[in-house]
């Protein structure tokens, strides 16, 4: 089974995406993507699978996978059972790491892991251990204090000597193979096209399928209808830009994010983020008036 794309989006003004959730997750399917993934398992135990290997995992389980290496981790958890927080996560690209190299050649030590991540890295119960509270500090943190836990948390991996590869020396994981999948090509046509108008007959044809197989797919794929899916994609967009963005209107924004009537943006921003468009940039600019303050 070939495994599903994920689109990471890294939000502008940021060099790295840094987050957590819970269980079950739209993520936990078998899935590969081109960036970078530090995950740490904070709570259940279950099987993961990355590239060839399937192995146990418990919390303290701290991995990182390399571009494109498929991966997956299925907690035993009842069915309708949820877990609030399963595991943080630090996705960075490859671009982010040379563009940084350049500018700091001290990260040029930091090549070997980030090779070995390529078959995945398993690190110690111990390495875990000194990593977890700096990371659930980065999904929390703004700023240079953002950066600087980044770097700790790299220091940490770069410094461990007790790390495992996963996937045998032989698995190469090819993401040319990976992208033929229909779903993935729609996928990746979605991530190019988001902020345009495009229809499910246009992904159903990318993917070959009939639209009826399409949407069917699609769902199993991504556990969202499609609607609900580009939707999502696009308010995290304009989030992005009322964070980054302060000379745009909320007008410009909604024509920026892909939506053609501020009315429907306006109804979709509330139902994901849970106020309006102009409450989020408002309670944004009371936070930074209030470090500026600090």
């Amino acid at each position: 089974m070939n495994p599903d794309l994920e689109v990471v989006q890294i939000r502008q003004g940021e060099s790295f995406k840094a987050w957590a959730h819970g269980y079950p997750f739209r993520t936990v399917r078998w899935h590969f993507h081109p960036e970078y993934e530090l995950h740490l398992v904070v709570a259940t135990t279950g099987r993961y699978f990355v590239g060839d290997f399937i192995g146990e995992f418990e919390p303290g389980n701290l991995v990182l996978t390399g571009p494109n290496l498929p991966h997956n981790w299925v907690s035993d958890v009842p069915p309708g059972e949820t877990v609030p927080l399963r595991g943080r996560v630090v996705q960075f690209s490859e671009e982010f790491i040379a563009d940084a190299s350049v500018a700091l050649p001290e990260l040029a030590a930091c090549a070997g892991i980030l090779e070995t991540s390529r078959r995945g890295a398993l690190f110690s119960l111990a390495t875990a251990e000194l990593a977890a509270p700096l990371l659930a500090e980065l999904t929390e943190a703004q700023g240079v204090r953002r950066l600087s836990l980044f770097m700790a948390v790299l220091d940490i991996l770069n410094r461990a000597s007790d790390v495992r590869t996963l996937a045998s020396a032989g698995y190469l994981p090819d993401p040319s193979g990976f992208m033929s999948a229909g779903i993935n090509q729609a996928l990746a046509y979605i991530n190019c096209h988001l902020t345009e108008p495009f229809s499910e007959g246009t992904l159903a044809e990318i993917a070959g399928r009939s639209p009826s197989a399409f949407s069917r797919s699609f769902r199993r794929h991504t556990g969202m209808a499609l609607v609900q899916y580009v939707n999502r994609l696009r308010i995290n967009l304009a989030c992005q830009l009322l964070m980054s963005e302060a000379q745009m209107s909320i007008t410009e924004i909604c024509y920026a994010a892909g939506y053609n009537n501020i009315s429907n943006f306006n109804r979709q921003f509330l139902a994901q983020k849970g106020m309006s468009p102009s409450r989020f940039r408002a309670l944004l600019a009371q936070n930074i008036n209030a470090e500026i303050a600090a």
